[in-house]
């Protein structure tokens, strides 16, 4: 879900099945994501991941590194994320984003050869964006607390 000239695209590793069944993105109950937009500052509201199109009108929009379903992001390999690469590239020229945030440390190390990137803002720009590392929302996630993923979510949003 993308529009031309957003001011971040959240780009999560790939669709879990929930999401492939649900047809919505970050649609699983343990999935923090779309509390973590609200409470983040990104959306006025909490929204539901069946309201996600109305994340396009805060400036946000959603893209996946790999589009293969999986049922945890730990099946995937390096490969899936270079092979998905090109894919990513071409929407990121085509819809030309401020910002990528990729949501897991996993994508942008693979994607971009670096294995000793922290979360926060890069110093790599992904065809024409500035690219951001934050923790996964994931409810398999369960190194951070909520809070501690709406500071660093809130970081992302205090700079753009």
């Amino acid at each position: 879900m993308l529009a031309p000239g957003l001011q971040v695209v959240f780009c999560g590793l790939n669709p879990g099945l929930t999401a492939r069944r649900d047809g919505h993105s970050f649609s699983s109950p343990s999935n923090r994501f779309w509390r973590l937009m609200h409470l983040a500052g990104f959306t006025p509201r909490l929204l539901r991941a069946d309201e996600e199109r109305d994340l396009l009108e805060f400036g946000c929009g959603i893209t996946a590194a790999v589009a293969r379903p999986t049922r945890s992001a730990a099946e995937l390999r390096t490969g899936d994320y270079l092979a998905a690469a090109p894919d990513l590239e071409v929407k990121m020229r085509r819809f030309g984003p401020a910002n990528l945030a990729f949501l897991g440390k996993a994508a942008f190390s693979a994607i971009n050869g670096r294995s000793d990137c922290d979360w926060g803002r890069q110093n790599v720009v992904f065809e024409g964006a500035r690219t951001w590392v934050l923790p996964n929302p994931s409810g398999l996630n369960r190194a951070f607390s909520l809070d501690r993923l709406v500071g660093y979510y809130r970081c992302l949003k205090a700079e753009i």
